[in-house]
């Protein structure tokens, strides 16, 4: 996520929101840090990745990002990534782009009994680009695959891949970007045309 940060235009307002502050996030002057804080035993209440992610809407936020979701807090980040917060970033942990979907749902479902179908809407809404990061056999953590999410079709969200990791290591492109609007509203034109 830090480097997909430094796409970021330096005028917006982010918001981050971590268990402890990891991210190295630079050049955002608008930045604004949130961290989690455990109960203790003299009575602190806690504060979750779900309680800041709400705190966070109302701070007037441009994007969201939250270190990483693993649980109930993913209802709250949908729906922040479905009312306005577009180019806001997570991470997950997942073996594919297509495992990641699965596993979003079933950290939405701990958070609330929602009908699957109202849950893939909310993701194939929210969610523009899936990238897959692995460790690869020589101990080195690379780009396996990128893709696009690409609507729903028959009840399932479809995926466009578009890069792949082959067997040499190199990042082939697999395929296009569909929705090109949802990059350029996040203000990555420029980049976008490098890869067209």
């Amino acid at each position: 996520m830090n480097a997909l940060s430094n796409y970021i235009n330096n005028d917006e307002r982010i918001i981050t929101i971590e268990d402890s502050a990891e991210l190295q996030i630079q050049g955002i002057s608008n930045l604004v840090r949130l961290e989690t804080r455990n109960a203790n035993i003299d009575g602190v209440t806690p504060i979750t990745i779900r309680d800041l992610i709400r705190s966070a809407l109302r701070m007037r936020p441009d994007r969201i990002i939250v270190g990483e979701c693993r649980g109930e807090e993913t209802l709250d980040m949908l729906q922040a990534m479905n009312t306005g917060h577009d180019g806001s970033l997570s991470t997950g942990h997942a073996n594919s782009c297509r495992d990641i979907l699965a596993r979003i749902e079933t950290m939405v479902l701990m958070g609330m009994e929602l009908p699957l179908p109202a849950i893939r809407s909310q993701i194939a809404s929210g969610i523009d680009i899936i990238v897959h990061l692995g460790r690869l056999a020589d101990k080195t953590r690379r780009v396996i695959d990128i893709s696009e999410v690409n609507g729903i079709e028959d009840g399932e969200i479809q995926l466009n891949p578009l890069y792949v990791l082959d067997e040499e290591k190199n990042l082939i492109k697999k395929g296009k970007l569909i929705h090109k609007e949802k990059i350029y509203g996040v203000g990555l034109q420029e980049e976008l045309k490098k890869y067209e």
